[in-house]
């Protein structure tokens, strides 16, 4: 309709004008809310989803005389951590000697955070077991010098120090030994021989029987392969030669108050009154002093006799270490974990209960430590030992032989053949 130039609309356009208007803003309301609905919707989804908690999974491996004191950590630590994560970590005895052997055997079937000996270190970091530690700096400046050495390898830190004491010192009855008789080898068996008592050493095992050939200038150890030894135990020359050893192991062995045992038969015979001497390490102390109370001692090793002088026992020192395995599905907790396992206040927890010594600065320096007799004496010893760095075909030729002195060389075979024999077995390639 035309009034006076206008255009003016019928009524019922008008109508149908408002409402088409109507319905448009009706259709983009209903869209803004559904927008606006789901958007909430989504992001109430996305806030859920973040806090709920992750499930982590860990296993870790331990000696089986640490479950109690591993449970206890582990319980700790998912306290500590409680509602970041959904936690199921379980403890596992495995023998820390045979750790890598059953690691390596299987790395995505293996725990992921494991106790290991650290002369395993080298062949586990080889074989792409350990990465590397990301806050090594820090891990470094918590922990004794000569632990971070045993946890490093190409100047790569690649495991968490644990303890700074796997070594081995002498234990001995103060009842029946006297401080001067305990410098002494020949006095200790005399002393052992005349009460009809034991000094006991463990022969099987090549880690202990390296104790008398480590000062004499006859020499073991890793060549430059990382891999395969070296070894002049048989040497014919010189001022001690292997000979010489030989022949005073045989000397020993013979003597009535000396018995070639496990560490197992060792403590049975603490336990039972038939042993009041022997070599053996911190791992023991806490039993050896429940048997024989305020007798206990404890000291560096003795001197022994040689080709008619006096040759300081030797001793292999070494660390237990935290590894974390490289193919763990949790490597962030499971790294976490190591390092709450080795943190100061559960160095100092393991040192209660199992009186280990620390590789941790501040435990090692608190007085607690220092008026342990265990603890010293392996301080003491640790002026005549060297860290465990050798081949895996050291140990069964050292065995033979030493099994064989510790019978008296019950086989009547030529001592220097034996020698020579060993010698060749150990630097085999």
């Amino acid at each position: 309709m035309v009034f006076n130039g206008a255009i003016i609309a019928k009524k019922g356009d008008i109508k149908d004008g408002i409402y088409m208007r109507n319905s448009i803003w009706g259709f983009l309301i209903i869209i803004l809310y559904t927008v606006m609905f789901t958007g909430c919707g989504e992001t109430e989804k996305t806030s859920l989803e973040k806090t709920e908690p992750q499930k982590v999974e860990l296993v870790v491996w331990g000696a089986e005389e640490d479950t109690e004191l591993m449970n206890q950590i582990i319980n700790s630590f998912q306290i500590k951590y409680q509602g970041q994560a959904d936690f199921k970590i379980s403890f596992e005895v495995q023998g820390e000697s045979q750790c890598k052997d059953v690691l390596l055997g299987g790395l995505e079937d293996g725990a992921d955070v494991f106790t290991f000996a650290d002369d395993q270190l080298n062949a586990l970091a080889a074989a792409g077991a350990l990465d590397p530690i990301k806050n090594a700096e820090e891990i470094r400046n918590r922990n004794l010098t000569s632990a971070v050495e045993a946890a490093t390898v190409n100047n790569q830190l690649y495991a968490y120090p644990l303890t700074a004491d796997n070594g081995y010192f002498l234990y001995y009855n103060k009842k029946y030994i006297t401080e001067e008789q305990v410098k002494t080898l020949d006095g200790i068996l005399e002393a052992a021989a005349a009460n009809g008592k034991l000094f006991t050493m463990d022969w099987s095992s090549a880690w202990y029987v390296y104790s008398f050939f480590g000062n004499t200038g006859l020499q073991v150890g890793l060549n430059d392969d990382g891999i395969t030894n070296y070894c002049t135990w048989n040497q014919t020359e010189g001022s001690i030669r292997g000979i010489d050893v030989a022949q005073s192991m045989l000397d020993i062995a013979k003597n009535p108050g000396f018995a070639s045992c496990t560490d197992e038969k060792f403590l049975e015979g603490v336990r039972n009154g038939s042993v009041i001497a022997g070599v053996s390490g911190v791992w023991n102390s806490v039993a050896v002093n429940e048997a024989w109370g305020e007798d206990a001692g404890a000291a560096k090793l003795p001197v022994y006799s040689c080709n008619g002088g006096k040759i300081q026992m030797a001793s292999f020192s070494g660390c237990k270490l935290i590894g974390v395995n490289a193919y763990s599905e949790h490597p962030e907790w499971a790294s976490r974990l190591a390092e709450w396992i080795t943190n100061e206040e559960n160095q100092r927890l393991r040192f209660e209960m199992r009186g280990q010594g620390p590789s941790n600065i501040a435990v090692a320096d608190s007085e607690e430590i220092r008026q342990s007799p265990a603890i010293t004496a392996l301080i003491e010893q640790s002026e005549f030992s060297q860290l465990q760095r050798v081949g895996g075909k050291f140990w069964d030729p050292v065995k033979k032989f030493a099994e064989n002195m510790a019978e008296k060389n019950l086989s009547g075979q030529d001592l220097q053949e034996q020698l020579d024999e060993m010698a060749e077995g150990v630097s085999a390639r």
